[in-house]
């Protein structure tokens, strides 16, 4: 179940986020207010300074009319800074805990109607989430259900996100910070998916990596590291062309692709 949270063991940047967002709420939506709860690399320990964001679930306590909805959206720009943690998360009520229920969703700048957590989400929530607020959730997550949503999320997005970088020319012409954020969210992303059909368990994007160096060939650890590095905030690529970078990260994400439909396979086996 999700541990009770101190602030203290939240990073300060954190804590004034989410100070500011409960503080707004419940002045402007008063009385809607029942939970707050941390996901993502927070609750995983793994949160990146000016990298990371605040990954969250809020209970409320009825579904928000459109006027009310326009006042959440308004609250979450009031808050949202280039200096500040970025803002991602689900609404639901009590009573939709671990479903499939549809919901609003903050994502990007923008609220999103009729969204629907995912298991990855509730396994982090049930097993390592923060509660901030409110009760501790108790939430059940099935095994195969998350193995055989990452299986298809791995088969599906992370299919479609090799056939882009293998499209290279276009890619090419992005400035090179761009390029960076593709390099380290694409590895490190679907090694965390790797990490789960091995494991059945969550990682950070980071963790994923540090794994990856102990199970994969060592022709791959350059890309790797690359990746984690770019996610430390250093970004001196070891690669002699932009090219030749995305070349082996393509090539990289078709092996551990492969992998992962093997791993997927004999698991569903036994």
């Amino acid at each position: 179940m999700a541990r009770a949270g101190c602030m203290g063991e939240i990073p300060v940047s954190v804590q004034s986020v989410l100070n500011e967002y409960m503080t707004l709420l419940n002045e402007r939506l008063p009385n809607t207010l029942v939970g707050l709860y941390l996901h993502g690399s927070i609750a995983l320990d793994a949160y990146v300074e000016h990298s990371s964001d605040i990954d969250f679930l809020t209970i409320i306590n009825h579904r928000l009319s459109t006027s009310e909805a326009a006042v959440l959206y308004e609250i979450h720009q009031s808050i949202a800074s280039s200096s500040k943690p970025k803002m991602d998360g689900h609404y639901l009520l009590q009573e939709e805990i671990g479903s499939q229920a549809e919901g609003l969703y903050y994502n990007g700048g923008q609220l999103h109607d009729k969204t629907v957590v995912n298991p990855v989400t509730w396994w982090i929530l049930k097993n390592k989430g923060i509660a901030v607020l409110g009760e501790e959730l108790n939430i059940a997550v099935d095994r195969m259900d998350l193995l055989s949503y990452v299986s298809e999320n791995i088969n599906t997005y992370r299919a479609d996100r090799i056939r882009k970088i293998e499209d290279s020319d276009p890619i090419l012409q992005l400035p090179k910070e761009i390029l960076d954020e593709e390099i380290q969210w694409s590895i490190l992303g679907i090694l965390r998916q790797y990490y789960t059909l091995r494991e059945h368990d969550i990682i950070s994007k980071l963790g994923a990596g540090e794994y990856a160096l102990e199970h994969v060939p060592e022709e791959w650890h350059t890309i790797i590291n690359e990746a984690a590095q770019i996610r430390n905030g250093m970004r001196q690529t070891v690669f002699e062309s932009e090219q030749k970078r995305l070349n082996t990260a393509s090539s990289f994400m078709e092996y551990i692709l492969k992998e992962s439909a093997n791993i997927f396979a004999k698991g569903m086996k036994k």
